[in-house]
C-alpha cells in the first residue's frame, strides 16, 4: 500500500514538473525527398493550409516551420517538376517537436496543355506495386480506431473484408482465409510475428510488440500482392518506421492499462538519429508490488529500435528491430477442499518469445537508379509445461 502511494505521488510530481515547462507552441519540420529515388529535393515550398505560414527546403530538402499553435494541420507541398504532395491530420502537441519525411512524385509534363489535380490520396499504398486490394494507414489510425488500442490488427478489422477471429486475441480473417496466412514485414524484410502470447504458426497473439511511438505510415494488403509478397497467403503487413528527431533529444513516458511505456529519441553524427522504445506489463509490475490480482500472472517486456545513419559518400545506413518476452503463468490451488471443478487441479506456464534484427543500406546509383540491401536475423521460440496435482501425487508434462 505504501508503495503504490509513492509511485502515485512520483507521477504526479513529474506530471507538474513536465506541465511546467511545456512550451505552448511547437516546430514542424523535416524532409522532402523523391518517391522513387529517396534523394533530396531542394526548393520546395511546404505550406499549412489556411494559415500564412510557409518556408521552403533548403538544398538537402530540409525545412522548418517555427512556431505552430498546438492543433492538428494539414501541409501542402509543391516544387517544379513534381506532382503536389498534401500532408493531412498532422498532429501537433505542445511536448514534441513533430518530425516528417514527405516524399514528392516526379510530374509528367507536355508541351501543349499541362492539367494539375492536387488531390490528398491518403489511402493510397506507400508501394507503388501494389495497385489493388491494398491501402496506407496512419499511426493516428491506429489511436482513434474503436477497441485499436494502437494495434494495427485490431485496427483493421474495421476495413472491409476483414474479421476479428478471437475477442481474447488480435487474430484476424481476411477474405474467409485463415489467420494464419498474414506475412509481416519491416522495413522491407519478413519478420516473425510481432506479437506477445502468439502460438508457434500464428500471425496474432495477445498484445502487440510494435509501439505507435516507432511505427511510421505503412502499408495493409489483402489480395492481389505484388511479387514482392510471394510468401502472403491472404494479407500482408508492410510496416515502416519512423527516424528519430536529429537536432535534439526529446523523451517520453506513458503510463496505461498495458504497461509503462519509456522512449526516446535523439540526434547522432552526420544528421543521423536514433529512437528506442521499451515496454514493461503493468500487471508484472503490480505483482512485483505484491499486490495479487488474480490466481496467474501475466508478463510481457519488448524493445523496439531504428538507429537511421547517413553517409557522405556510401550511402544511408538503418539499423532497427524489436523483441519481446511473453509469459503467462497459472497458478494451482494446493488444497483439495477448495476444488470445484477438474481445472483446478491444473497449472501451466506458457512461454512465447520472439524478435529480429537487420540492417538496410540504400545508395544513389544514378540519376533514375537506387539500389537498396538488406540483412536481417530474427528468432522464435514457444514452449508450454503444465502440471496437475491427482490425490497427493502431482505430475508434470511439457508440450
Amino acid at each position: 500500500m505504501i508503495n503504490t502511494k509513492i509511485i502515485t505521488l512520483l507521477m504526479a510530481g513529474m506530471l507538474y514538473y513536465l506541465t511546467g515547462f511545456a512550451q505552448l507552441a511547437q516546430n514542424i519540420r523535416g524532409t522532402v525527398t523523391d518517391q522513387l529515388l529517396q534523394t533530396p529535393i531542394a526548393g520546395a515550398t511546404v505550406v499549412i493550409t489556411g494559415t500564412d505560414k510557409k518556408v521552403v527546403a533548403d538544398s538537402l530538402g530540409n525545412f522548418r516551420i517555427p512556431n505552430v499553435a498546438a492543433g492538428t494541420y494539414t501541409l501542402l507541398i509543391t516544387c517544379i517538376n513534381y506532382a503536389d504532395a498534401v500532408a493531412s491530420n498532422i498532429v501537433v502537441n505542445t511536448g514534441k517537436e513533430v518530425v516528417l519525411t514527405i516524399t514528392m512524385e516526379t510530374k509528367v509534363r507536355t508541351e501543349k496543355e499541362v492539367v494539375i489535380t492536387a488531390n490528398s490520396k491518403k489511402n493510397r499504398p506507400l508501394n507503388d506495386m501494389s495497385v489493388v486490394s491494398a491501402r496506407a494507414f496512419t499511426v493516428e489510425e491506429t489511436q482513434k480506431y474503436a477497441a485499436a488500442v494502437n494495434d494495427p490488427l485490431r485496427m483493421v478489422t474495421g476495413f472491409a473484408g476483414v474479421a476479428s477471429a478471437d475477442d481474447g486475441g488480435n487474430d484476424i480473417a481476411i477474405r474467409g482465409n485463415a489467420t494464419t496466412g498474414l506475412l509481416w514485414r519491416m522495413e522491407g524484410v519478413d519478420i516473425p510475428n510481432p506479437n506477445h502470447f502468439s502460438e508457434a504458426g500464428g500471425s496474432g497473439g495477445g498484445i502487440s510488440i510494435l509501439s505507435s511511438q516507432t511505427l511510421a505510415n505503412s502499408d495493409f494488403l489483402t489480395g492481389a500482392f505484388a511479387a514482392e509478397y510471394g510468401n502472403a497467403l491472404s494479407g500482408v503487413f508492410d510496416l515502416k518506421l519512423r527516424k528519430g528527431n536529429n537536432e535534439k533529444n526529446e523523451y517520453a513516458l506513458q503510463a496505461g492499462f498495458l504497461g509503462l511505456n519509456a522512449a526516446a529519441e535523439g540526434p547522432l553524427a552526420h544528421k543521423g538519429s536514433y529512437l528506442v522504445n521499451y515496454r514493461y506489463s503493468t500487471l508484472s509490475l503490480l505483482n512485483k508490488m505484491g499486490l495479487d490480482l488474480s490466481q496467474g500472472t501475466t508478463n510481457f517486456q519488448d524493445l523496439s529500435y531504428n538507429i537511421y545513419l547517413p553517409t557522405k559518400n556510401k550511402g544511408i545506413f538503418t539499423v532497427f528491430g524489436f523483441g519481446g518476452l511473453s509469459s503467462d503463468n497459472q497458478k494451482i490451488e494446493t488444497d483439495s477442499s477448495k476444488w470445484e471443478m477438474q481445472d483446478d487441479r491444473y497449472a501451466g506456464k506458457f512461454i512465447a518469445n520472439t524478435g529480429a534484427t537487420g540492417i538496410t543500406h540504400t545508395i544513389p546509383i544514378d540519376n533514375q537508379t537506387t539500389l537498396k540491401s538488406a540483412l536481417a536475423y530474427s528468432y522464435t521460440a514457444n514452449s508450454y509445461n503444465e502440471k496437475y496435482v491427482e490425490s497427493s501425487k502431482s505430475n508434470t508434462r511439457t508440450g
